[in-house]
């Protein structure tokens, strides 16, 4: 099973609110991060919500911890995934060391290095789920200032997206 790790900016509305933070790509306005990892299949795994000033690098570790066990084939369910892509954002010594030491291979762009590391084309699917997201026009734009309020939306929007995978043909 490979994962796949990637985060997005979503704006926050008119008035803020917790796990809100100024955006250093969005001229300083307000807004909150999405963070996701997705299975090869673009299966959400976990997700949490950060400000949009938190860096990247810290919730991936949390992000991979949060996995639940994964039912497939017969045995013992999976709690971790064999290997997990990352962006440049996600580097760094110490996150690539403590995912080893958790038994997963880190497959992760280096920084100041040319473009096309060879991870796009697994990579593509996370990008997929945050899209598939984001369609949902209420995480798009944050417009609660409860931080668990926008995490619930964030968990319907999961579960769609699972029910949609489940059946394709349905339109929900």
């Amino acid at each position: 099973m490979g994962s796949g790790g990637d985060r997005q900016l979503a704006r926050a509305g008119l008035w803020g609110g917790d796990k809100t933070g100024p955006s250093p790509v969005d001229r300083s306005r307000s807004g909150s991060k999405h963070h996701l990892i997705a299975c090869g299949r673009g299966t959400p795994l976990a997700i949490s919500l950060t400000g949009g000033n938190r860096n990247d690098i810290t919730q991936m570790l949390p992000l991979v911890d949060a996995i639940p066990p994964v039912h497939g084939r017969r045995g013992r369910p999976r709690r971790r995934p064999r290997t997990l892509y990352g962006d440049r954002a996600y580097h760094s010594r110490q996150g690539q060391h403590e995912l080893r030491r958790r038994n997963i291979q880190p497959k992760i762009a280096r920084p100041k290095r040319a473009h096309g590391s060879g991870l796009g084309t697994r990579r593509w699917v996370v990008e997929r789920t945050i899209a598939w997201l984001h369609q949902y026009r209420r995480l798009r734009i944050r417009y609660e200032r409860c931080a668990d309020i926008h995490e619930a939306f964030l968990a319907i929007g999961c579960s769609l997206i699972c029910l949609k995978l489940l059946h394709p043909e349905s339109t929900f």
